[in-house]
């Protein structure tokens, strides 16, 4: 409906600048319905939880392909095996640690750009472990190991920065 258009009953329609105008139902969300940090913990874990077991499945078909997937511990130079219970827990953990701190973002301005950049970089940066790998690792480790990476941030992230984006101010109406 344009401004200033009379709807079936009479009423003139206000010009309404919040981001759920262009809803059919324009309607605002009531405030009770914004995210807390509860919510961000629970879609930390169901992501997590979904971005590891794709992480052991990947797992699987690259140890049924040969890649030996083994990488060199820190302050070492022998190679171990990396344990498919890591490929399952660490996506896990990443996510909640992730929603966690992305919970000091809700009910400010810019809360979904800043947590989805700042996820996207953290989630660059953790690429530099299998990239760093001394020279004895071999690269289809190395290839093997970020795609758990890429699956982790695809799942993750989009969705916390979502989350506290919906927190943002005047995304819900204020209660009376």
């Amino acid at each position: 409906m344009q401004e200033g258009a009379r709807t079936r009953v009479g009423h003139t329609v206000a010009p309404v600048s919040a981001p759920w105008a262009d809803s059919v139902t324009p309607v605002p969300p009531p405030a009770s319905t914004v995210p807390h940090t509860s919510n961000l913990v629970y879609a930390g874990v169901v992501t997590g939880a979904w971005s590891g077991l794709l992480s052991l499945a990947l797992y699987g078909v690259g140890r049924l392909l040969g890649v030996p997937f083994e990488v060199a511990r820190p302050g070492s130079d022998a190679l171990q095996v990396v344990p498919w219970l890591l490929m399952l827990l660490v996506p896990l953990l990443a996510a909640i640690v992730g929603a966690l701190l992305a919970a000091i973002m809700l009910g400010r301005r810019y809360a979904r750009r800043i947590v989805f950049w700042v996820g996207t970089a953290i989630a660059a940066l953790s690429c530099a472990s299998p990239l760093l790998q001394p020279d004895s690792v071999i690269w289809s480790t190395r290839i093997w190991l970020l795609i758990p990476h890429a699956i982790t941030w695809f799942l993750v992230v989009p969705q916390i920065a979502r989350i506290v984006g919906d927190s943002e101010p005047g995304m819900y109406a204020s209660e009376q």
